[in-house]
């Protein structure tokens, strides 16, 4: 199941020492996970959702420019979805299938095209990491690029030193882990598929 990990909506960090420039330097990491929560305590409780308006006079305290943040960063990261006028939370099913299939780049060219020989390792790391980075278990991050190697043809391309596509996940097991960035190794990854189109 996905898990909160309630980063900073300024500059992203997940503890109290904060970037220079961010809007929130100097603010708790209590007081950051209490501006989630309680967007979360309210949003979870109705699962049909709300107007933001209902929203900001439900949650506990004073609405305030860390809750609208918080928001922003669940909306951005797709935890709460705006249906019509409604703000609601998704489920764990709903947004393991929303985020199952990256949407913007370079994620999904990588995704779209599958890896080719020459970038196998950059776009296997790159997919674990995104997996992580959007918050699927270990489980799901394997099943979801074990099924990826298959259907985008990468497999059978061929390039690999593992026997199967598990073992291949397996050995990359270290990048979900230490939690590495996506980015570097997605784009990378983009130029040498580019390179094949």
């Amino acid at each position: 199941m996905p898990t909160f990990r309630y980063p900073c909506p300024g500059c992203r960090t997940t503890n109290s020492l904060h970037d220079a420039d961010c809007d929130f330097e100097g603010v708790s990491w209590p007081t950051i996970e209490k501006a989630y929560t309680d967007l979360l305590t309210v949003l979870t409780a109705e699962p049909d959702g709300m107007a933001e308006s209902t929203l900001r006079e439900a949650v506990h305290g004073e609405w305030g420019g860390l809750h609208k943040a918080a928001l922003g960063a669940l909306e951005r990261e797709q935890r709460v979805v705006e249906d019509g006028d409604r703000l609601r939370l998704l489920t764990a099913a709903e947004f393991k299938e929303l985020v199952s299939e990256p949407t913007r780049d370079p994620m999904r060219t990588v995704y779209e095209h599958g890896s080719v020989p020459g970038c196998h390792d950059n776009a296997v790391f790159a997919m674990v990491a995104w997996y992580e980075m959007v918050g699927l278990s270990w489980p799901e991050t394997r099943e979801n690029v074990v099924e990826w190697l298959r259907e985008s043809g990468a497999w059978d391309r061929g390039g690999f030193e593992e026997s199967t596509p598990e073992e291949l996940v397996d050995s990359k097991r270290h990048v979900y882990d230490e939690g590495y960035g996506w980015k570097e190794k997605g784009q990378a990854a983009k130029r040498v598929i580019e390179r094949h189109l």
